[in-house]
């Protein structure tokens, strides 16, 4: 089957929807894998017979991995599977073709290569030395480690590697104890995390472990829009058949602001600072059952307001219904959380990694406010909300992060009522 994104390196099997031994006709779906947060099927390549399943339920599978076996009815037609210049054997289910055997990367491995904090604390709870840890072929940029490389080399672990005498530790111990916790038999319950959640935990920890996190808040009055957006929702509904939400015009906002202060585009590689040209705004979408997703505003900053309600309106109903794309959730710049949407005042959002900042927006809501007038100061009532910046410390400093977020502020504040819809 052809790749399902262009960044996409391997993918979770859900289920296998056949048996070995079952027939399957070409394009019938016969698995179903997971990318990051979306599911996708796996079809048929052709019509034919189920003769071996290589990888079962919860294996994590690179692109290029052949996941079964079919053989082929005969007098059916065969289908082309994977690339054109690479051989696939008929019935190979594949993502597409590796070109390097595993002694070619153990060979070329770098041994001195960065090993995350997480990765770490993975080590030293599965009690792997750090030889052992080096022998690990990373799938991550520049072969680094990564989570799913440490468990998957963990599930075929014979035997461990000793750790050579060293006087340096993987990480600093500590005396102080696990919290214990208190379980009440029969009282309390168990819930296991499902595979999103625990996807979510282990994004945030590693997030919370990597950059150091400051917020800055502001408050802003959005009288102005509000009033806009209750004159013309009616209105817009009717000629673009599009709702009017909020969202889109925080989303042009954040856009404009980055087209001003682009050192807030960035992201992190060691020692380098990666400027990215584009501007892709992900949106934390809260799911039916509690879990988050981030889809993607692609380009955000060279849309309208229409093109950009159109997408929010989209990708937020594809995220309700389970339909989003591998791609629509890949790629995105900065993020923004529409937290007011449940009732809170203020935020301190966990940055998107590999993003240097997010923004929290906060409930709109009406409160008596000194306003200056061409009488003086006068108490009126105001459409008011907090906007909240979580920033990394490593490469935005207060300066650039104050006034980048003081400016997405001005552009809400100082909204065109008069846009032409």
């Amino acid at each position: 089957m052809p790749k399902m994104g262009e960044s996409i390196s391997e993918a979770t099997i859900i289920s296998w929807l056949k048996n070995v031994g079952d027939y399957v006709e070409a394009e019938e779906t016969i698995l179903e894998v997971a990318t990051d947060k979306v599911d996708s099927e796996v079809p048929a390549p052709i019509s034919g017979i189920i003769t071996e399943i290589r990888f079962h339920k919860d294996a994590v599978v690179e692109v290029g991995t052949v996941l079964a076996l079919i053989e082929e009815k005969v007098g059916s037609q065969k289908s082309e599977v994977g690339s054109k210049k690479t051989e696939v054997k008929k019935g190979e289910v594949v993502l597409n073709q590796k070109t390097e055997t595993r002694n070619s990367q153990l060979a070329t491995r770098n041994t001195d290569a960065f090993i995350s904090p997480l990765i770490i604390s993975i080590a030293q709870k599965e009690n792997l030395s750090i030889e052992e840890l080096q022998t690990i072929l990373g799938s991550g940029a520049e072969g680094r480690l990564q989570k799913r490389d440490v468990f998957n080399y963990l599930k075929d672990r014979k035997y461990p590697i000793q750790s050579k005498p060293t006087t340096q530790n993987l990480q600093p111990t500590t005396s102080y104890p696990k919290p214990k916790i208190n379980f009440v038999e029969g009282k309390d319950r168990i819930v296991e995390m499902d595979r999103m959640r625990k996807m979510i935990a282990d994004h945030m920890v590693y997030s919370k472990q990597t950059s150091p996190h400051v917020t800055s808040y502001i408050e802003v009055d959005v009288t102005n829009l509000v009033n806009w957006r209750n004159e013309n929702k009616e209105n817009f509904q009717e000629k673009y058949n599009q709702k009017l939400t909020f969202t889109p015009v925080f989303v042009q906002a954040v856009a404009k602001a980055i087209v001003d202060f682009p050192m807030i585009n960035v992201s992190v590689d060691e020692k380098n600072i990666i400027v990215h040209n584009d501007i892709h705004i992900g949106m934390a979408t809260a799911l039916p059952n509690g879990n988050l997703i981030v889809p993607v505003v692609r380009n955000a900053n060279e849309k309208d307001l229409v093109a950009l309600a159109t997408d929010v309106n989209y990708l937020a109903d594809a995220s309700r219904n389970n339909k989003l794309k591998p791609e629509e959730i890949q790629g995105s710049t900065f993020t923004i959380s529409n937290v007011g949407t449940f009732g809170s005042l203020m935020g301190t959002p966990i940055i998107n990694q590999p993003e240097v900042a997010i923004l929290a927006l906060g409930i709109i809501k009406k409160r008596p406010e000194v306003i200056t007038t061409e009488k003086g100061d006068e108490i009126a009532i105001r459409s008011m909300m907090y906007l909240s910046l979580s920033f990394d410390h490593r490469v935005v400093d207060g300066f650039l992060g104050g006034s980048f977020l003081r400016k997405i502020g001005d552009y809400l504040e100082q909204f065109e009522t008069n846009t032409t819809l």
